[in-house]
């Protein structure tokens, strides 16, 4: 019950610290437009896992496809870094597994898609990054088990240049010691 309680506090901080990236015009640097194109794709989506026991103990279960801790990416909406309610599950089950693995590191690993300036880019995955490694500290890992870098554009999940694309390329990826 505690737990719950732990779990339900974390969300409702998260969500009163939300907050959106300035306007262009308020930013203060240049920056490139992000405006949105007219085309619409669902961001990819992370298939609900039966909630069956996860053996947090076991190496074996970051290996497993039946595993939810398989699953290593988060993603984002167009030009966001707030963590979308469908990857909350996937946060928890993973900084469960790290409180259970006290020598486990994670580094988490920002993306962004190929629109925008480099520096945008960077700066985008970056809190994309911080982002997760937050929603993780609140869950109960520990500042030094976790590293948030950005990759900005650099390592492109999907070479190609739509809206397809694009969206599995904003993401975070999440790799663990000997991952890296």
């Amino acid at each position: 019950m505690l737990k719950s309680f732990f779990v339900a506090a974390a969300s409702l901080i998260l969500a009163a610290c939300s907050s959106q990236p300035p306007a262009p015009e308020q930013a203060g640097a240049g920056v490139e437009s992000r405006t949105p194109s007219a085309v619409k794709v669902e961001t990819p989506q992370v298939k609900p896992v039966a909630q069956e026991p996860i053996d947090l103990t076991s190496m074996a279960a970051l290996r497993d496809p039946r595993s939810i801790l398989s699953k290593r990416s988060v993603f984002f909406d167009y030009d966001q870094f707030s963590i979308k309610d469908e990857f909350k599950p996937l946060l928890d089950a993973h900084a469960r597994f790290l409180v259970a693995n006290p020598k486990m590191k994670m580094l988490i690993q920002g993306n962004a898609d190929e629109r925008g300036s480099r520096e945008y880019n960077l700066a985008l995955g970056q809190k994309r990054a911080d982002a997760v490694k937050k929603m993780l500290l609140l869950l109960g890992a520990r500042e030094e088990q976790l590293e948030a870098v950005s990759l900005g554009e650099e390592k492109p999940r999907n070479p190609g240049h739509d809206e397809a694309a694009w969206a599995e390329n904003r993401r975070d990826d999440m790799l663990y010691t000997g991952e890296y």
